[in-house]
């Protein structure tokens, strides 16, 4: 006996469509996945993501001295 059988997931299914209609299922599916991804990741700590490496830090340019303030006389 299983717990959740094909007819049982079918039933589910027709719920799940009369509640949200077929329009929103993918919205809620996405924002069912990035929550679960969200959670997980907050679980494991922070991460590098691989397709957003760090980025080097600008350029620093070479600061000039500034020249000698001089005294009216």
């Amino acid at each position: 006996m299983e717990f959740l059988s094909v007819p049982h997931l079918l039933i589910i299914l027709v719920i799940v469509l009369i509640f949200f209609g077929g329009r929103r299922i993918p919205d809620v599916m996405r924002g069912l996945g990035e929550g679960i991804r969200s959670f997980k990741e907050g679980m494991q700590g922070p991460t590098q993501n691989p397709t957003n490496p760090p980025q080097a830090p600008p350029p620093q340019q070479p600061q000039q001295p500034n020249p000698p303030a001089q005294t009216p006389h």
